[in-house]
């Protein structure tokens, strides 16, 4: 077997091992999960993610 064999078999993995990672990131069983995660920063110190609309946090538009 020639060391160039082994280099295309192992390419070929990765490259079946990518392709089947990034379908299951994209599928639509994982959004939930991923929305949860994206949504930790925002977490308050209580564990409560503020969900108000207004991108001002709720105070009046004041001029500096």
């Amino acid at each position: 077997m020639d060391i160039n064999v082994v280099r295309g078999i192992i390419l070929i993995v990765l490259v079946v091992s990518f392709v089947g990672l990034w379908a299951w990131a994209w599928s639509r069983k994982r959004k939930p999960a991923f929305h949860a995660a994206s949504m930790l920063p925002l977490e308050e110190d209580n564990g409560v993610i503020p969900n108000s609309g207004d991108p001002t946090g709720g105070e009046g538009s004041e001029s500096c």
